[in-house]
């Protein structure tokens, strides 16, 4: 396989990106000066330098020069501590960061369930949740962030039986109002529709 070869494959890995469009970006990467293509590899090789997980929510957040282990969101005690929204992705987390309608803490799962998945604590981190659910002391409600389309229904499906047995019932669990439209990732909602979609979230 040669080098063409090789870096599309790699390309096509990541979400979204085809074979076509996978072998675009490295006809690009040869069109531009070397220069470029210095700083491609040097941002890939201080990615794991600079960014660290938070022990927390596990997010990933940039170190800047902070020596914690949490990220600033789970370090903020001015947060609502009886509000935990659980998230598919830290990009998604972002997006409701943005919206400026939370104040609560979040927890990102590491991704979503297809439907009829038979493994779904390899591609969730259901083991972690339930580990963060036993420090949460003065939780009140749980609020299930996911995506307006199949996936996201069926992992908040799978989320709710899970969290049934695990929680008082003092703690509600509510899902994000569908301000969001049918079939939209929360990645790509404008921040005044996230912010309706949390308060108007329906337990």
């Amino acid at each position: 396989m040669n080098s063409i070869d090789k870096l599309s494959e790699i390309f096509s890995h990541f979400p979204g990106i085809g074979p076509r469009q996978a072998k675009r970006f490295v006809y690009y990467l040869l069109h531009r000066q070397n220069g470029f293509s210095k700083d491609l590899v040097d941002a890939v090789e201080n990615l794991k330098k600079e960014i660290k997980q938070c022990d927390e929510c596990l997010r990933f957040f940039a170190k800047n020069g902070h020596a914690g282990k949490l990220c600033s969101t789970c370090s903020d005690d001015t947060r609502d501590r009886s509000l935990l929204m659980i998230v598919p992705r830290d990009i998604d987390l972002e997006a409701i960061e943005k919206s400026g309608g939370y104040k609560g803490y979040y927890f990102v799962l590491g991704g979503a369930l297809p439907i009829l998945e038979k493994e779904p604590e390899k591609r969730i981190r259901i083991k972690e949740l339930k580990k963060h659910l036993h420090h949460k002391k003065d939780l009140k409600e749980i609020i299930l962030g996911m995506n307006a389309n199949a996936e996201g229904e069926n992992t908040a499906d799978f989320l709710k039986a899970e969290l049934s047995s695990l929680i008082n019932k003092d703690v509600a669990v509510s899902i994000l109002g569908r301000g969001l439209s049918t079939g939209i990732e929360l990645e790509y909602a404008d921040p005044e529709t996230l912010k309706n979609a949390f308060l108007h979230r329906t337990k």
